[in-house]
């Protein structure tokens, strides 16, 4: 996919009282126009064939402008994590139990995430827990599939990134957003077997699909229509 250089007049959008940018890219295999808001509500983004002009385009975001604005406005409100409130681990609400003088470092105890230090650094150290969580599982779910696809693993890194689950940049390593460890554990599995399908197909084929099909051991159709609907509640306690 190929990202448009922005017009000189930075293409915007007003939803709900606030000026959101446009982005535009072209997709060499894409049939037609098609339009959706980024999951943390920073931009709108237009996928379009490379025969389309980049300026209807954008009229057709302001076309849309209700609809856009519906979905905007259905963005979780962003919550900084206290004492006593709830985050989510694997799919399940974990609530923070803190008092400032036991260990800084956070400890999972049934439901509870306990931990201590200044109450100004709750909400690193509850992240800081969260990420390290996500590279042993992404680690994890990274030797299943590429034993799977009878390949050998490579390096996962975590990604902090607003609008992408992850990312395949070549055959050496793959990038998964560490949110992911707050959503079920299917949702998460699908999208790393999705980068280490990419490892083989670096596209989406027919190929591609038929290995992701074989190597992730539920229903991809189930993982993305969970992402779609609850992706954005990811982003509530850690924006």
């Amino acid at each position: 996919m190929e990202w448009l250089k922005r017009p000189p007049s930075d293409p915007e959008i007003e939803l709900n009282g606030r000026r959101v940018p446009i982005a535009v890219r072209r997709h060499a295999r894409a049939k037609r126009l098609t339009l959706r808001l980024a999951p943390d509500g920073a931009e709108v983004r237009i996928t379009l064939p490379r025969w389309a002009r980049a300026r209807e385009a954008i009229a057709f975001a302001h076309a849309r402008r209700e609809w856009l604005a519906g979905q905007h406005a259905a963005i979780p409100v962003r919550e900084a994590p206290r004492p006593g409130s709830m985050v989510l681990y694997r799919g399940e609400p974990l609530r923070l139990d803190w008092q400032e003088d036991r260990p800084r470092r956070p400890v999972q105890v049934g439901d509870m995430l306990r931990l201590g230090g200044p109450i100004d650094g709750l909400e690193t150290r509850a992240r800081r827990w969260l990420e390290r969580e996500a590279q042993a599982l992404f680690e994890a779910d990274m030797a299943d599939y590429t034993a799977a696809a009878a390949i050998a693993p490579v390096a996962v890194g975590l990604s902090r990134a607003q609008k992408r689950w992850g990312s395949c940049s070549d055959a050496k390593r793959i990038r998964i957003n560490w949110r992911l460890v707050q959503a079920p554990n299917f949702v998460r599995r699908s999208v790393v077997a999705h980068e280490v399908a990419h490892l083989v197909h670096f596209d989406h084929s027919p190929a591609f699909h038929a290995l992701l099909a074989q190597i992730y051991e539920g229903e991809i159709t189930r993982a993305d229509s969970w992402l779609k609907a609850n992706g954005r509640t990811l982003y509530v306690h850690f924006g």
